[in-house]
């Protein structure tokens, strides 16, 4: 990926960390495709997933702690609770996929069933894939570091060049 590489030490700066921090581990990743599917109660999340009440309990709370759910009280039951994904909760999808699909791939062999499709043509969704700025699937080989100084530099040098071409016009 090119020689420049992002500081490994200095964590504090990456964002890969602060998502680890913040999911937690497995059960939060599990609590978590249960909201996606639907799930909203605590006596739900503990009979779709098997998880200890304790355990449940404090993944819950962290995961409203961060903003990946929030708590709201049942409008039916003000002693019942209901859990729902916040915009930040919505934006894991993506990586959720990706992480069931690479277990699918490298650790169970099994394809999921029932299958994740397009809602519009009923369809199977395409394997999550890391797209260029202009949509072109790419792969690790086609990936370089830059630092932000040079990006900066480049979006004023495209800037200027629209610019001229604007006033050529």
């Amino acid at each position: 990926m090119g020689k420049l590489r992002e500081p490994l030490r200095d964590i504090a700066e990456c964002g890969l960390p602060a998502a680890l921090e913040a999911m937690g581990e497995r059960w939060s990743f599990m609590i978590l495709r249960a909201a996606f599917n639907g799930v909203h109660h605590f006596e739900e999340f503990l009979s779709a997933l098997g998880i200890a009440r304790n355990i449940l309990s404090g993944r819950l709370a962290k995961l409203v702690e961060v903003g990946i759910l929030k708590r709201t009280p049942c409008p039916d039951d003000r002693r019942k609770v209901i859990y729902q994904l916040t915009e930040k909760g919505l934006d894991l999808l993506p990586a959720m996929i990706a992480l069931r699909q690479w277990g699918e791939r490298w650790e169970t062999g099994v394809p999921s069933n029932p299958v994740l499709c397009d809602e519009r043509d009923r369809r199977p969704i395409q394997p999550i894939s890391i797209r260029a700025h202009d949509d072109r699937e790419i792969d690790h080989t086609a990936l370089c570091w830059i630092d932000e100084s040079e990006l900066r530099e480049r979006r004023r040098d495209c800037e200027g060049q629209a610019v001229k071409k604007l006033a050529a016009i």
